[in-house]
C-alpha cells in the first residue's frame, strides 16, 4: 500500500460495530495518497459505505485510528451519495451553494465558486433549473458540483452512478475521469462493479464480506486518459478478469 509519508488518508486496524451488534468492519487498513483515484470494491454488506462515512467523519470508528493529512480534515471532504439528495424547491445553483450557506461564507466568493463548479460539470446553462427538470445524470452532476464547490482536497463517492442506466453511467464515468485529471483531487470511490472500478481507478482495494477488511490491492497501470477504446481492449478485459477473480476469492473468505 501507499507509504504513510505521502498518504492523505490512513486507516490502521479500524473496526466498526453498530449498536445492534453488527460488526461492519474489523482490522481495516488502507492508505490513499494525495491525487490518487482509489476504488473500494466488494459485495453488498462488506462495509464499503461504512468505511467511507468513517473517513468523512460522519461516523466514529469503534476501534483503530484514522488519520488525515493535506488539509483533508472532516470539514474539508466532499461527499457524493448514491442518491443526489437535492433540495427539490431550490434551483441547481442554490443546491450547489448549500455548503457555503451552512458555513456562512462571503456571498460574492460563494457565488463565484458555484459558477466555477457548475462549469466543471457542464451545467452552467442549467443554473436556474430545478431538480424535477433534470435527468438522472444531470441531478448527479449537480451533486458532484456541490461536493466540489468548496474545493476540498478529498472527494468521497458512494456508488454515485449505481442507479443510472448503463449509457449514462459510462458517460459520467468518462466525465468524472476528465474532471479528476483537471482538478487533481484525491478520489475514493465505492462501487460493487468490477467493470467500473477497473475503468476508473489507479488502485482497487477488494474487500471481504462482513466484517469488511482489505483482501487484495490491485494496481491498474493503464494510461490516462481512458475512453471507450480502453473499455473494449484486451488490456481492460484482462484487468477485469484479475479483479473478478480477487473478488470471488474475497467473497469466499470466512469471517
Amino acid at each position: 500500500m501507499t507509504g504513510k509519508a505521502s498518504a492523505i488518508v490512513s486507516l490502521r486496524d479500524v473496526g466498526k460495530t453498530f449498536e445492534n451488534g453488527t460488526v461492519a468492519l474489523a482490522g481495516l487498513g488502507l492508505d490513499v495518497a494525495a491525487g490518487e483515484f482509489v476504488s473500494l470494491l466488494g459485495p453488498s454488506g462488506s462495509g464499503k459505505s461504512t468505511a467511507l462515512r468513517l473517513i468523512a467523519g460522519l461516523s466514529e470508528a469503534s476501534a483503530g485510528t484514522i488519520a488525515r493529512a493535506g488539509g483533508a480534515d472532516a470539514g474539508q471532504v466532499g461527499f457524493v451519495f448514491q442518491d443526489p439528495t437535492l433540495m427539490p424547491w431550490a434551483s441547481v445553483a442554490a443546491n450547489v451553494l448549500l455548503p457555503f450557506k451552512l458555513n456562512g461564507a462571503d456571498d460574492v466568493t460563494a457565488r463565484a465558486a458555484v459558477t466555477r463548479a457548475l462549469a466543471h460539470v457542464g451545467l452552467s446553462e442549467f443554473a436556474n433549473a430545478y431538480p424535477r427538470e433534470l435527468s438522472g445524470g444531470m441531478r448527479m452532476r449537480t451533486s458532484i458540483a456541490r461536493a466540489l464547490v468548496t474545493e476540498p482536497p478529498l472527494l468521497l463517492m458512494d456508488e454515485p452512478f449505481a442507479a443510472l442506466d448503463e449509457i449514462t453511467r459510462f458517460k459520467l464515468n468518462n466525465e468524472l475521469l476528465t474532471l479528476w485529471q483537471q482538478l487533481r483531487r484525491t478520489v475514493i470511490f465505492v462501487t460493487h462493479s468490477v467493470f467500473e472500478s477497473v475503468f476508473l481507478s489507479q488502485r482497487i482495494l477488494v474487500m471481504t464480506a462482513r466484517p469488511g477488511r482489505v483482501f487484495a490491492e490491485i494496481v491498474i497501470p493503464a494510461a490516462y486518459p481512458r475512453d471507450d477504446r480502453f473499455r473494449t481492449s484486451a488490456e481492460y478485459a484482462g484487468y477485469c478478469r484479475q479483479v473478478s477473480e480477487a473478488l470471488a476469492q474475497a467473497m469466499g473468505v470466512a469471517s
